[in-house]
C-alpha cells in the first residue's frame, strides 16, 4: 500500500498527499483564504469534519458557506448552540431534533412553560456566550449501548427514540460535543463555535414530535446565522421585504380572496377582483394552449374508489386523500389528481398511430388532505385547481413532446414576467416501477430536450417519481426566492395499470408513452407568487382594475363620467371615484389600491378633452389627450407587458 493519496478537486485537477492528512490540511494547502472559509468537506459525495484524516483516492471538495451542503453544516451548528443555550437557561428542557432549513435552521424542545418572546432575546445572550468561548466541535462514534446509558440518565426521552430506530436500521451511531452540550449527531460540524459570526433566532411555533398528529406537541424555535453581519443585515432586509409582499396581506389589503374558517381551512374564496384576475390568467392560458396543438376536457370532481385502487393513488398516496364516502352503497373518493379521469377518457375507445400524440389539458379543481399545521394561505391549500395536462405519444415521438413542452412552459412563465428560472431534472428513486430501459430511454430524452433548448439544469439524483423521471421548473421572484410551478413527468405506471394501447402502423397493438404536465402548478399557487413577485402592483395586463377615474371638482363629474365609458368601451377595466372628496385623499387610495393609471381630472382637462396622468408608484405627472391615452392603455394590455 503506497503511503500516497490522489484526490480529484470539482474543477478536474489531481492532487497527491500523504495518506492520513485531514482535509483542514488540504484546505491550507490549496490556499489561506479557502482555509480561513472552510467549514467541512466532501468525499465522495459525503460530508466530513475538517479534521478527518483521509486514507484513500477520493473525489474531495472543501465546503464552504458559499454552498448549499456548506450552508447546512453551518446552520446545525447553530442549532447545536441554540440547544445548548437553551437547555442552560431552562434545564429540564428536553430536546429533539435541530435540523437546518432552506435558509437558516430550527430546534425542537419540550418545555413545561411555552417560550415568551423575551426568552429569545435571554437565548441570543447566552449564545452569544457560547460562540465567544470559541469551543471546538467534536464527534466520535460510539456503541448502542454507550448512547443508551448517555441519554438515559439526561432524561432525553426523544433521544431514546431515535436510537431505536438508528438499532432497527442497523445505523452507525455518532455523538457531537462542544462545551458542556453533546448530542446525537450524523455530522459534520463546523470547527468551532467563534466561526459563528452573526445570527438571530426568528420565531417560536408549536410543533408534532415526528410531525404526527397525537404525538406529543414541543416548541420549534427557529433562527438564521452567517459567518459575517452583512449577510445578516442583508437576509432581515429580504426578510422584510417579504413580509410587506406577502400575499396574505395583500390579498385582504386588495380584496382579492380570502379564507373562511367557518367554511373550513384550506378552501379559498375569490373575491370579485381576485376572479376577474383568474379569469384573465386561464383564459390567457387556455388561448395559448389552442395555439400550441392542445385539446382542452374536463373531467368530475369524484370517483368510485376503485378507480384510485386500480390507478395506484390509494397505495401511494393515501396519506394525502381525503377519507372515501359512500353514495348508494357504492364508496366514492374526491380526485387528489386528474389523471385516472384522462386514462378514461383515452380508454373509451379505440386510437390509431395517425392520431397521436394526444395532448389534453384541463383547469381541474382536486382536493388533498393538508395538516392544518402546514396550511398556508394560497401556498398550501385543500381544495386548488392544477393545470394538468397529459400527452400520449408514440415512442419514436417523445423526444420532440419533451422539447415541445419544455419551450412551451418556458414561453408561458415569461409572459407573466418570470425571467429568472431553474431547471432541475429528478432521476430514478430507489423505490420505482419500470423497466431500466424505459427510465434510460425518458432519462436521456428529458436530457436531450434541455440540451437542444440550450438551457442549464441541475441533475436531482433520485428524486424523480416513482414511477418516471420528471423536469421540474422554478421561477425567481422579484425578491430572488424560487418556487416550483412547472413539473414535465414521464409515467410508466398508469399506462400498464390500465393498460393503454393503440394500434401502430404494423397493425399492432402498442403501448403509448404518457407524459404529465402542470405548468403554473396550480391557480391558487401561482396567484399568490404573482402577488408576491409584483408586491400587488400588477402590469396592466393582469391589473383587475386598469385605470380609475379622479375627479378634482364635482363640476367635471359629467365629463369623468363620459371619459369612464369611453374606457371601458374601448375595453379597459376602468373604474370611477367621482365621491366628494379631496383629491389627495383619492389618489392616496389609488396608489394603496396599487391601480396602475390614475386620470386627474379639473376643469382644464375637461375643458380640452385631455386628463392629467399618474402611474401608480411614480410621482412624474402628465396632460395627455384621452384617446392618446385610450390607445397606450389598450397596446399595453394586448401586448401582454410585464
Amino acid at each position: 500500500m503506497t503511503d500516497q493519496i490522489s484526490l480529484r478537486l470539482p474543477d478536474g485537477k489531481q492532487l497527491q498527499f500523504k495518506r492520513g492528512v485531514t482535509a483542514a490540511e488540504v484546505a491550507a494547502s490549496i490556499g489561506p483564504r479557502l482555509a480561513r472559509d472552510a467549514l467541512a468537506a466532501s468525499v465522495d459525495g459525503r460530508p466530513v469534519d475538517l479534521n478527518k484524516p483521509l486514507e484513500a483516492d477520493a473525489e474531495f471538495e472543501i465546503l464552504t458557506f458559499a454552498s448549499d451542503r456548506g450552508k447546512e453544516v453551518f446552520w446545525h451548528s447553530s442549532a447545536h448552540v441554540m440547544a445548548q443555550a437553551v437547555q442552560d437557561l431552562f434545564p429540564g428542557t428536553k430536546i429533539a431534533i435541530g435540523p437546518p432549513i432552506a435558509e437558516g435552521f430550527y430546534y425542537d424542545f419540550d418545555k413545561a412553560e411555552p417560550f415568551a418572546e423575551s426568552d429569545l432575546e435571554k437565548i441570543e445572550n447566552r449564545m452569544k456566550q457560547i460562540i465567544a468561548a470559541d469551543t471546538e466541535f467534536v464527534g466520535r462514534e460510539c456503541s448502542l449501548q454507550e448512547a443508551r446509558k448517555l441519554f438515559s440518565e439526561k432524561g432525553e426521552s426523544y433521544k431514546l427514540e431515535i436510537l431505536d430506530r438508528i438499532e432497527a436500521e442497523n445505523a452507525p451511531i455518532s455523538l457531537y460535543g462542544h462545551d458542556s452540550f453533546i448530542d446525537l449527531c450524523r455530522g459534520p460540524h463546523i470547527p468551532s463555535t467563534g466561526r459563528i459570526k452573526a445570527f438571530k433566532l426568528l420565531s417560536v411555533a408549536g410543533a408534532y414530535w415526528q410531525d404526527a398528529e397525537g404525538n406529543p406537541q414541543l416548541q420549534r424555535i427557529y433562527g438564521v446565522s452567517y459567518p459575517d453581519r452583512k449577510l445578516l443585515k442583508a437576509f432581515l432586509e429580504r426578510r422584510e421585504e417579504a413580509a410587506r409582499r406577502d400575499h396574505r396581506k395583500l390579498g385582504k389589503q386588495l380584496d382579492l380572496f380570502s379564507l373562511q374558517e367557518e367554511a373550513g381551512g384550506g378552501l379559498v374564496f375569490w373575491h370579485p377582483k381576485g376572479a376577474l384576475m383568474r379569469n384573465i390568467i386561464e383564459n390567457f392560458w387556455r388561448e395559448e394552449h389552442l395555439k400550441n396543438g392542445y385539446d382542452l376536457v374536463y373531467s368530475p370532481h369524484i370517483a368510485r374508489l376503485g378507480l384510485w385502487e386500480r390507478s395506484g393513488h390509494t397505495g401511494f398516496y393515501a396519506d394525502s386523500m381525503f377519507p372515501p364516502f359512500e353514495i348508494e352503497g357504492n364508496p366514492y373518493q374526491l380526485k387528489p389528481m386528474n389523471c385516472p379521469f384522462h386514462i378514461l377518457m383515452y380508454k373509451s375507445r379505440l386510437h390509431s398511430y395517425r392520431e397521436l400524440p394526444l395532448r389534453w389539458a384541463e383547469l381541474g379543481t382536486v382536493y388533498r388532505y393538508e395538516r392544518s399545521g402546514v396550511l398556508h394561505g394560497l401556498m398550501r391549500v385543500r381544495g386548488f385547481t392544477q393545470d394538468d395536462a397529459h400527452i400520449f405519444c408514440a415512442r419514436e415521438e417523445i423526444k420532440d413532446e419533451i422539447s415541445r413542452t419544455l419551450n412551451f412552459s418556458i414561453h408561458m412563465l415569461r409572459s407573466f414576467g418570470f425571467e429568472q428560472m431553474k431547471i432541475y431534472l429528478s432521476t430514478r428513486p430507489e423505490k420505482s416501477i419500470g423497466e431500466e430501459a424505459d427510465w434510460s430511454e425518458a432519462e436521456a430524452s428529458l436530457k436531450q430536450a434541455l440540451a437542444d433548448s440550450d438551457t442549464e439544469y441541475e441533475i436531482d439524483e433520485g428524486a424523480g417519481a416513482f414511477y418516471g423521471p420528471k423536469i421540474d421548473i422554478c421561477v425567481q421572484d422579484a425578491i430572488g426566492r424560487e418556487w416550483q410551478c412547472t413539473t414535465i413527468q414521464f409515467d410508466f405506471n398508469l399506462a400498464e395499470r390500465f393498460d393503454l394501447t393503440f394500434v401502430g402502423a404494423d397493425g399492432n397493438r402498442h403501448r403509448p408513452f404518457l407524459v404529465h404536465r402542470a405548468l403554473l402548478g396550480s391557480l391558487e399557487l401561482f396567484f399568490g407568487i404573482l402577488i408576491e413577485h409584483y408586491a400587488g402592483a400588477f402590469p396592466v395586463w393582469l391589473a383587475p382594475v386598469q385605470a380609475t377615474v379622479l375627479p378634482i371638482v364635482d363640476a367635471v363629474n359629467e365629463y369623468c363620467r363620459e371619459l369612464h365609458e369611453k374606457l371601458r368601451a374601448a375595453g379597459i377595466r376602468a373604474a370611477l371615484d367621482d365621491r366628494s372628496e379631496k383629491i389627495n385623499l383619492k389618489i392616496r387610495e389609488a396608489e394603496t389600491d396599487k391601480i396602475p393609471y390614475m386620470l386627474v381630472v379639473g376643469a382644464r382637462e375637461a375643458e380640452a378633452g385631455q386628463v392629467t396622468v399618474r402611474r401608480h408608484g411614480v410621482k412624474q405627472q402628465e396632460v395627455v389627450d384621452v384617446d392618446t391615452l385610450i390607445a397606450d392603455i389598450v397596446k399595453e394590455d394586448h401586448t401582454r407587458s410585464c
